[in-house]
């Protein structure tokens, strides 16, 4: 009982803690990537300030409620789109012998089934807010999700062929270094593919502030609006921390994989997160026919492909 309690603390501190590191990480990346003064200013030293201040900020403001709004809906809106991704790191490994809160045999598709969840928190803030530009820019979410949820569904299948196993810990426990040449074309179709389905630039048409205002969460504000911003970089997080089990061995490092394997992870999850926001800041945002072309034109023949070759290869070899 006291193991597992202990486990879930550190679940717990994990999700508070690295959602927030990212979105400190994205103000001071952006900031120089981009030219920004105003993050580094906040604290004196190189803005450290930066994300209390914005925390100030969404406590300040007044938690408005539209009068036609679905009260219970529109309230219950942000949780949904945040606590999948609590779920998401139970059952994600970050060492050997056993640290991982939960290691479910079907890890995989858990994992990818309750992500999925978290976007039913933008179609129903779309629906609750009695707004039909948010209304729309829910739909408008629920058609990416539909888009991108199956190459990214291929793209894991192919790594759980491979190890011949559905469990997390199960799959790092069978990587390889050849393994990333064999699959980097399915690491690369999870990883844009879940970029989608977080609405993160270059894809994030449906929340755009140059299109329908900004989508489901036009109604939002306050702390309201700061939980689906939370959701999102915890979203990043567990993007990064699947990619890292499924395609670059999770806790295996250089060297002592035992002792220091939570700190790979650690360190993989880190880079990955350095990699959203780099081309967050460098490319241009898809219009929508080119979002969907991308899906169903390129990433779902390639993880097709991906899946297929695997296939061929575990029959040639065993």
């Amino acid at each position: 009982m006291l193991e597992v309690v202990v486990k879930l603390a550190l679940v717990a501190a994990a999700f508070a803690v690295l959602p927030l590191l990212v979105g400190q990480i994205e103000h001071k990346v952006m900031a120089h990537m981009q030219g920004r003064l105003g993050p580094m200013y906040a604290g004196a030293f190189h803005g450290w300030a930066q994300l209390v201040a914005d925390g100030v900020k969404f406590v300040q403001k007044e938690d408005v409620v539209p009068a036609a709004a679905d009260r219970r809906i529109f309230k219950l809106a942000p949780v949904v789109a945040l606590v999948p991704y609590l779920l998401v790191l139970l059952v994600v490994p970050v060492g050997p012998r056993g640290q991982v809160a939960l290691d479910l045999g079907p890890g995989v598709f858990f994992a990818l089934a309750v992500m999925g969840v978290g976007v039913i928190g933008a179609i129903m803030a779309g629906w609750a807010s009695a707004n039909k530009y948010s209304l729309l820019g829910g739909m408008r979410v629920a058609a990416q999700l539909m888009s991108y949820e199956l190459p990214m569904v291929f793209a894991a299948s192919s790594v759980a062929m491979a190890a011949g196993t559905l469990s997390l810990p199960g799959i790092v426990g069978e990587w390889r270094w050849y393994w990333l040449p064999w699959q980097a074309v399915g690491g690369v179709v999870f990883f844009v593919a879940g970029l989608a389905e977080l609405r993160r630039p270059p894809f994030d048409m449906p929340v755009a502030d140059s299109e329908i205002i900004f989508g489901p969460y036009t109604e939002y504000g306050g702390l309201r609006f700061a939980l689906f911003i939370l959701a999102e970089y915890a979203g990043i997080v567990v993007l990064c921390a699947l990619t890292t089990v499924l395609f670059l061995g999770g806790w295996k490092g250089p060297f002592l994989d035992a002792e220091l394997g939570w700190l790979w992870t650690l360190a993989k999850v880190l880079v990955l997160a350095f990699l959203v926001i780099w081309l967050r800041v460098s490319y241009p945002r898809l219009r929508e026919d080119q979002l969907q072309r991308l899906a169903w034109v390129w990433l779902v023949p390639l993880s097709l492909a991906q899946l297929a070759l695997t296939g061929v290869l575990k029959v040639a070899v065993g």
